[in-house]
C-alpha cells in the first residue's frame, strides 16, 4: 500500500516507517522540514493545521498513518487550546483531505490513528479494558478522545475505515532512534546514570505502577493495525505489554543494565492513582500481535545503546 505517514520523523513515528518499509509498503512522510525518517521514505512537506498542504499530501495514497500529535501531557494544562488546534483541529483537516481524496479517486481510505490510554482517566477497574468508559483528566486526553469521537462518525459515511491505536506508556529504542524526552521516567533514570543529570526525583515512596510498551513493539502493531483495517469498519485497540512495573523497578533495572548507580530525590507523593494498566486482549485477539520486546530489562537495554550511540 501507499501509505502516508504524518509524524514521521519523530521518536514513535521514526519506528512505525522502518516497520511499514520492512512489511513491503511504499511510504511517504509528512513532515515540516525536508528530512525523512529513513532512506526509503518519501518526503511530503506540508503542516496538518493548513489544509491545502494535506490535500496535497494525501494525493494518491491508500492509507495515513496519523501520528503527528501535541503529546505532553502535562504541558497540554498550560497551553490547552495548543493542544485542541494541533490534536483536534489538525485532525479534522486530515479527514477532509481524505474525503477529499476518496471522492476524486471513488476509492474508501485506511486510517490508523495514535490515540492513548489517557483517554480513560484514572477508572477504578483495573486492567483497563477497552469497553471502559473515557473519562480524560487532561487537556491531552479530551483533544485525543474528541479526535477519535470525529474519526468515528467520519468511518459512518463510508469515505474512510479506521483503526485506533491507544498506546500508554512507550519505551525503549530502535537502532539509534531513541525517547529524546527527559521528563519521562526511563530517559531521565539512563540519563542520570550516563552522567547527563544529576538525579532522578521521585514523588512518594516509588511503589506506583505503570506498564510500558516497547516502541517496536507499538511498530509492529501500526502494521497489523494497517492491515487489518476496512473501509466503513472501526476498531479500536489496547496496545501494552499487560505487566506492571513500579518506579523503583525501573531504577533497579536501569542500574543493572548499565552497571551505574541512579541517584535518587524523593519527595512527597502526588494525588496519582497507584496502579494503572492496559488490557490488551482484544488485539491480542483479533489481530494476532503480541509484544516481543516489551520486558522491562530489554527496553531499558535497547535505550541505553541508543544513548551510548548519541553520545
Amino acid at each position: 500500500m501507499r501509505v502516508l505517514v504524518t509524524g514521521g520523523t519523530g521518536y514513535v513515528g521514526t519506528a512505525v516507517v522502518g516497520r511499514l518499509i520492512a512489511a513491503g509498503h511504499d511510504v511517504s512522510v509528512l513532515t515540516r522540514t525536508s528530512i525523512p525518517a529513513a532512506a526509503e521514505a518519501g518526503c511530503r512537506q506540508g503542516d496538518l493545521l493548513v489544509p491545502s498542504d494535506l490535500y496535497q499530501a494525501v494525493g494518491g495514497v491508500d492509507a495515513v498513518c496519523h501520528l503527528a500529535a501535541f503529546t505532553r501531557v502535562r504541558g497540554s494544562f498550560t497551553a490547552p487550546l495548543d493542544c485542541f488546534q494541533t490534536n483536534v483541529t489538525g485532525t479534522l483537516n486530515l479527514l477532509d483531505a481524505m474525503q477529499r481524496e476518496s471522492e476524486r479517486t471513488d476509492r474508501p481510505l485506511r486510517l490508523v490513528f495514535a490515540s492513548t490510554g489517557a483517554v480513560y482517566g484514572v477508572p477504578a477497574h483495573q486492567p483497563i479494558p477497552e469497553s471502559q468508559y473515557p473519562s480524560p483528566t487532561s487537556p491531552y486526553g479530551a483533544s485525543k478522545l474528541a479526535a477519535e469521537i470525529a474519526i468515528a462518525h467520519q468511518v459512518r459515511t463510508g469515505v474512510v475505515g479506521s483503526v485506533v491505536l491507544r498506546a500508554f506508556n512507550v519505551a525503549g529504542a530502535v537502532g539509534a532512534h531513541r525517547d529524546p524526552d527527559e521528563s519521562r521516567i526511563i530517559p531521565k533514570a539512563l540519563a542520570v546514570a550516563a552522567g547527563r543529570a544529576r538525579h532522578v526525583h521521585v514523588n512518594g515512596d516509588g511503589s506506583a505502577e505503570r506498564e510500558f510498551v516497547h516502541v517496536d513493539d507499538l511498530a509492529r502493531a501500526y502494521v497489523a493495525a494497517l492491515e487489518a483495517c476496512r473501509p466503513g469498519d472501526h476498531k479500536v485497540f489496547n496496545v501494552g505489554s499487560g505487566t506492571g512495573v513500579s518506579v523503583k523497578d525501573i531504577i533497579t533495572t536501569v542500574e543493572q543494565v548499565t552497571g551505574k548507580q541512579v541517584t535518587v530525590t524523593w519527595g512527597p507523593p502526588l494525588p496519582e492513582p497507584a496502579v494503572l494498566l492496559a488490557d490488551s486482549s482484544l488485539i491480542r485477539d483479533e489481530l494476532s500481535w503480541s509484544p516481543q520486546r516489551s520486558d522491562l530489562t530489554s527496553i531499558v537495554s535497547d535505550a541505553w545503546s541508543a544513548l551510548n550511540t548519541a553520545l
